[in-house]
């Protein structure tokens, strides 16, 4: 992608892109999605993003837990014996936490996610050999159907050595055996993903030099961002926040 600054439309919500803390806005008159997904590759932030904004919103969270996964910590090991049942054991617990959105019932509370189903086969494209994709895609196609679709899909980018920097830093055990090798396919399988993609309002933001999980003007400033984001496709390409200290 080339990656640029979009203007910021006028909206009926009120809201200026300060440092004002992104908890403390004033959301009455402003339309908040209510079903966002939030996707990218291994290391990006996708569930501390979730949950921050779950947190801002007071949105229900619907997390994958990829811990749960009993075949996870061995495909690291050996992706090449392990890539189909890991596959599979991710595709079946995404659409069981989707079950409760099909009915798309108004009155179900609003949502924010960390998984988009429509990217599952992505992963299956990297890992799984011809005859094991065939296996997988025939179940995909059997059990993903009238699914609730994201009011709003945020895609979080970074270049791979960042993502690997952060996978190291987060040091999360089952992770350990990760490869920069396998993060470089996974970042350009997401990017052709995204290219393409075109299902729902979908905003690119570009988290190379900011920081989500600690930086608190980097994730307000973020917010404001979605507030204002309503169809289409946006990309949000922000520089870090030069800070002066006051001696």
């Amino acid at each position: 992608f080339n990656w640029r600054s979009l203007v910021v439309k006028k909206s009926e919500c009120n809201v200026e892109m300060s440092t004002v803390r992104a908890e403390n806005l004033d959301l009455s008159g402003c339309s908040i999605p209510s079903y966002i997904a939030i996707e990218g590759p291994i290391g990006i932030g996708k569930t501390t993003l979730a949950k921050r904004l779950a947190h801002s919103f007071n949105y229900e969270t619907l997390l994958e837990k990829a811990e749960e996964n009993p075949f996870l910590e061995r495909f690291y090991q050996d992706p090449r014996s392990n890539a189909l049942p890991t596959q599979l054991y991710f595709l079946f617990q995404r659409m069981r936490k989707l079950q409760d959105l099909r009915q798309g019932d108004i009155f179900q509370p609003v949502r924010i996610s960390d998984f988009l189903i429509d990217k599952d086969p992505l992963f299956a494209k990297v890992t799984l050999d011809d005859d094991e994709y065939r296996l997988y895609q025939t179940v995909y196609d059997n059990v993903v159907c009238d699914l609730t679709k994201p009011d709003l899909v945020i895609y979080l980018q970074a270049p791979t050595e960042t993502l690997y920097e952060r996978v190291q830093r987060r040091g999360n055990a089952i992770e350990r055996n990760i490869e920069p090798s396998y993060l470089q396919q996974l970042n350009d399988a997401y990017t052709q993903f995204f290219y393409h993609y075109d299902d729902t309002p979908l905003l690119i933001v570009n988290t190379a030099e900011i920081n989500l999980a600690e930086s608190d003007l980097d994730y307000d400033n973020l917010v404001k961002y979605i507030l204002q984001t309503k169809t289409g496709r946006h990309y949000y390409n922000p520089h870090p926040l030069q800070q002066t200290a006051v001696g």
